[in-house]
């Protein structure tokens, strides 16, 4: 008798529990800057179903960084047509005021910072823009969040460029179709304590590695839940692909249309490793769920999902039936990595239900059925 009233009252309390977590999910608000971008999008519509409302902020700067191909007015109709009662702000994260003011009445659970300059090789024309967007906006974020809501987990999309081209000092090897680390301590990737310093970053790297650190000291210095995500190559069916960024979807639409891609130096076999948009926002769900302060992670395919331009070519062309254009240019952009894949073992160790779902394949075959629709409706308007 007396432990079947230990279970019930065990019972009782775990659908308690339950209720309680239930409740305070469905009540909750993340607030997610650059919300038409690949991973702004993503995790909106991941957070909305399950139970979050959704503020997003995006002024579709991306087609003034990339032009007409940048424009993302499709991912916002997209968001307000599968997202209810999404609630959009049309400003630029420059915009303190306006930044300040939103996050004070909203007082989200959760904030998920994408908004960018994500070009590698654009910012070198724009500094200036540059620097402010991703540096001085992310600082606006942050301080932003500090006065609102300290105690809600910030999440911040960094990027391996932090790295600088630091990862190719390690020792690599040749192979037929990529390079690859042959050094034993690389095996698995670059882990999260790699130097950072006395390298060449480019521009863009720099701006984001400021952000990257301001992220950390935020996290540190007033004890709040904040994360560095230091991305690889994010993509998904959903990326608006262009030449300066966005790896697979730039190279899959080529090959369907029939254009041109341009390698640009290391013999074509430089490696990525590529990881889908939807487990990049299942980990910032896991992260929400169990914060930490001042963290930083390697966010990517990993080596399971890591490929050279050159296999990239040969996976697109088996999935799509049509040969790859390409052209070579001997010349490397500026600070580029030869090989850079990610050590997922600090994030798999913190957060063990975290899983990448989709390999390399299904990424490609994903992206592949995406554009494909997409050419079709540009071409029946």
């Amino acid at each position: 008798m007396q432990c079947l009233q230990i279970y019930s009252i065990f019972r009782l309390r775990r659908e308690a529990i339950v209720f309680v977590i239930i409740c305070h999910v469905s009540s909750a608000t993340v607030l997610v800057s650059g919300s038409c971008g690949l991973i702004g999008s993503e995790v909106s519509l991941f957070f909305a179903r399950n139970g979050f409302h959704v503020i997003g902020i995006d002024n579709n700067y991306r087609s003034v960084f990339f032009g007409p191909e940048g424009d993302t007015s499709w991912v916002l109709e997209r968001l307000q047509r599968d997202i209810r009662h999404y609630r959009h702000e049309h400003f630029d994260i420059r915009d303190r005021a306006a930044l300040f003011a939103l996050m004070e009445q909203s007082r989200p659970n959760l904030i998920v910072h994408c908004a960018a300059q994500p070009s590698h090789d654009r910012a070198a024309s724009i500094p200036f823009l540059d620097f402010e967007v991703n540096a001085v906006g992310t600082l606006n974020m942050l301080e932003a969040a500090r006065r609102a809501c300290p105690e809600s987990p910030f999440i911040y999309m960094s990027t391996n460029k932090v790295y600088g081209d630091r990862p190719n000092t390690i020792r690599l090897e040749e192979l037929d179709t990529r390079w690859d680390y042959a050094d034993g301590a690389f095996e698995n990737g670059i882990p999260e304590d790699f130097a950072i310093d006395q390298c060449n970053h480019s521009i863009f790297g720099a701006s984001k590695l400021a952000a990257d650190i301001m992220v950390q000291e935020y996290g540190r210095y007033h004890n709040m839940p904040t994360c560095c995500l230091r991305g690889g190559c994010l993509t998904g069916p959903n990326h608006s692909g262009v030449e300066l960024h966005g790896f697979l979807s730039y190279l899959t639409k080529c090959n369907l249309e029939g254009r041109e891609y341009k390698v640009f130096g290391y013999k074509g076999k430089q490696v990525r490793d590529n990881i889908h948009s939807e487990d990049v926002a299942s980990f910032i769900f896991e992260f929400w769920k169990k914060p930490r302060t001042g963290e930083v992670y390697n966010l990517g395919g990993g080596k399971q999902n890591a490929c050279s331009i050159l296999e990239a070519f040969g996976i697109v062309e088996e999935i799509t039936g049509r040969p790859m254009k390409w052209r070579y240019i001997n010349e490397h952009r500026v600070g580029d990595h030869i090989c850079y894949y990610s050590d997922l073992r600090k994030m798999k160790s913190h957060f063990p239900a975290w899983q990448i779902t989709r390999s390399l394949t299904d990424i490609f075959r994903e992206i592949a059925n995406s554009w494909k629709q997409r050419i079709a409706e540009g071409a029946a308007k």
